[in-house]
C-alpha cells in the first residue's frame, strides 16, 4: 500500500513522463484551507523546505489561505525544518478555556490563536518579507455590504446571502465577499485573476500578523479581524471562502528565464490532503465545481491515497470535528492527531524516493 498518489494536469503530465521533476521546475506552491487536515502534509512540508527547495536559487510563490497561509509564512522563516515542526507541535496541542458543554466564544479563541501567531513570527517579519527566493502571498477574505461589519445578526444574513448567490455562480458571491491578497511588493502573482472579484494589498511586516489571523479566522469560530494596516477598511475572515483550495489561473503562468539554459517551465507543485481541487469553501456541497479545469494544465497534486487514510486514527484525516468527537479529552486529540503526524512520514518518504529516481510512483491525470 502506498501513502502518496500524484495527479497531475496535461502539460505538467507531459512534462514528469519527459523529464522528471526538479526544484528549478516549481515555481508556485498553493497551499489549501482546511484547518487539521493540513497536519497530514507536516513531514512533507519539512522536507520540501528544509530540503529539497533549499539548494534552489529561483523565485518561488508560495500562496496560502487559512491554514495554508500559516504553512506558507511558516516557509519563510529562518529554519523551515525546526519551524514546521514547532507548528505541528502548536496546532495540535491548542486548547481554549470554555464553560461546561459549551465552546469557546469566538472571541477568545481569537485572542489565543493570535498570541500563537505573535510568539513565533513577532520580530520576524522583516525576515519573512525579505526572503532571498520565496514569495508569500496570504489570501483572506473581505466583507461587502451586510458583512462589511460583523454583527450578531448582520454576519449570519450576510452569509446566507453569500451561500445564495455562490449557488447561482462563484462571480455572484463577490457581491458579497472579495478575495483580498495580502501580496509580496517584490514580485506580483505570476498567473491571472480575472475568476472572481479581487484587491491586492501589498503585505508588510504591519499587516502579516493581522493578515495571517484573517486568513484563518474561521466565520462564527473566531472573531473578524478588522481594518488590517495598507488595506480597504472592513471585516476580514477566513481566506478560504473565496478560496478554498485555490483553484485559480495557474495555466496562465509562462516559462521563466535561466541564465544559461534557455527556459524553464512553471510547474505548480501543490502538496495537497486530497486529490481535488476545490474553488471555495462554499463550493464543498457543489460536486460539479470539483473537477479539474484547463486551469490546472501546469499543476503536480500531491496527496495521500484514500486507502492510507484509512489506516489512521479513527480511519481518517485530522478535522475540526475532532473538537467535538473528543470533547474535554484534550489527551486523546493530542495522541490522535500525533500520531497522524507521525504516521505522515511515509508522504514525505515516497515523495522524496521519487524525485530522487528511487521509487516509481504513478502519476494520474487530474479528474
Amino acid at each position: 500500500m502506498k501513502a502518496l498518489e500524484i495527479h497531475a494536469g496535461p502539460g505538467a503530465l507531459r512534462h514528469l513522463r519527459e523529464h522528471g521533476l526538479q526544484p528549478r521546475h516549481v515555481r508556485a506552491i498553493p497551499a489549501a484551507a482546511g484547518g487539521p487536515k493540513g497536519l497530514i502534509l507536516n513531514p512533507l512540508d519539512r522536507y520540501l523546505f528544509g530540503e529539497w527547495l533549499a539548494g534552489s536559487t529561483h523565485t518561488v510563490h508560495l500562496l496560502g489561505a487559512s491554514i495554508g497561509a500559516w504553512r506558507m509564512a511558516t516557509a519563510c522563516l529562518d529554519d523551515p525544518e525546526a519551524a514546521f515542526a514547532l507548528m505541528a507541535h502548536d496546532y495540535i496541542g491548542q486548547t481554549y478555556e470554555h464553560a461546561p458543554g459549551k465552546p469557546p466564544t469566538a472571541r477568545h479563541v481569537s485572542e489565543v490563536f493570535g498570541v500563537m501567531l505573535a510568539a513565533r513570527f513577532g520580530g520576524c517579519e522583516p525576515r519573512v518579507l525579505a526572503h532571498p527566493r520565496f514569495r508569500l502571498h496570504i489570501f483572506t477574505s473581505r466583507g461587502r455590504h451586510l458583512l462589511r461589519r460583523e454583527g450578531r445578526v448582520r454576519t449570519p444574513l450576510g452569509y446566507l446571502g453569500a451561500f445564495a448567490s455562490n449557488v447561482l455562480s462563484r462571480r455572484a458571491m463577490g457581491a458579497w465577499l472579495e478575495r483580498v491578497i495580502f501580496s509580496d511588493p517584490r514580485d506580483p502573482l505570476p498567473m491571472h485573476l480575472h475568476d472572481y472579484r479581487t484587491h491586492t494589498v501589498g503585505l508588510t511586516a504591519s499587516n502579516l500578523q493581522p493578515s495571517l489571523l484573517a486568513s484563518c479566522s474561521i466565520p462564527f469560530w473566531l472573531d473578524a479581524v478588522r481594518d488590517i494596516p495598507g488595506a480597504p477598511r472592513g471585516a476580514y475572515w477566513d481566506g478560504g471562502i473565496t478560496d478554498y483550495h485555490l483553484h485559480l489561473n495557474y495555466a496562465s503562468m509562462t516559462q521563466f528565464p535561466q541564465a544559461g539554459s534557455g527556459s524553464e517551465p512553471a510547474l505548480v507543485l501543490y502538496p495537497h490532503f486530497q486529490k481535488t481541487v476545490i474553488p471555495g469553501w462554499l463550493d464543498k456541497a457543489l460536486k460539479h465545481r470539483h473537477r479539474a479545469t484547463q486551469h490546472l494544465d501546469n499543476v503536480i497534486v500531491l496527496s495521500p491515497s484514500a486507502e492510507w487514510v484509512r489506516t489512521l486514527p479513527g480511519g481518517k484525516l485530522p478535522d475540526r470535528s475532532d473538537f467535538k468527537r473528543f470533547g474535554d479529552d484534550l489527551a486523546g486529540r493530542v495522541a490522535a492527531w500525533t500520531r497522524a503526524v507521525q504516521e505522515s512520514q511515509r508522504l514525505r518518504d515516497e515523495f522524496a524516493a521519487w524525485v530522487c529516481g528511487g521509487r516509481d510512483v504513478a502519476v494520474r491525470p487530474l479528474v
